[in-house]
């Protein structure tokens, strides 16, 4: 064999064994478990101090139901300022979490299949033109992370510069994802 075909050879060989070695490291220290262990309800992953989850896995195949932005209740249409007629960004927060609550009970699901909320929050000219997330982390804390619903979610909040209509401070979206039917004996 010519000494060429075997430097090729020995070469070849040296850059598989290190793409596996690479592969092997990778596998070592990566977290996903599929499909080594496979999963059937999503699993939350994060800190548990925090009152939000850093991650949600999902299993294979999982249905999720997924919600426009839902935008808070009228109070009063004859409200003279914001708050008369839609509240803080808290009571607006709630209000929303309670008419995604009544999107979820109508598909079978409640705020334990919350799996992710997409939150916009606009400032709150009561409050000098600021955004309010404290308000909206308080209305979160009383449907999430609590004795009776300890899912803590995987959440972005986000402030915008407005919604469509300027009474409303906040809007959300919602994910929930169907349990499974899975038997896990």
């Amino acid at each position: 064999m010519p000494t060429t075909k075997k430097w090729k050879i020995v070469a070849g060989a040296i850059v598989i064994s290190c793409v596996a070695a690479t592969a092997s490291v990778y596998a070592a220290v990566t977290p996903n478990k599929y499909p080594l262990t496979p999963i059937y309800e999503p699993e939350f992953y994060g800190s548990p101090s925090s009152s939000i989850s850093n991650a949600v896995a999902m299993p294979a195949g999982a249905a999720t139901y997924e919600t426009s932005g839902t935008t808070p209740s009228l109070i009063n249409k004859d409200g003279k300022t914001v708050y008369e007629r839609y509240g803080n960004t808290e009571t607006q927060g709630l209000s929303i979490l309670k008419n995604i609550e009544a999107q979820l009970k109508e598909q079978g699901l409640s705020m334990k299949d919350v799996t992710y909320l997409r939150v916009y929050i606009a400032p709150d000219a009561a409050k000098g033109g600021k955004f309010d997330f404290d308000g909206w982390f308080n209305a979160y804390a009383k449907y999430f992370n609590t004795k009776d619903n300890p899912v803590k979610t995987a959440r972005s909040t986000v402030g915008v510069a407005g919604l469509v209509n300027s009474d409303w401070l906040i809007e959300i979206e919602a994910v929930a994802t169907y349990p499974s039917n899975h038997n896990q004996d």
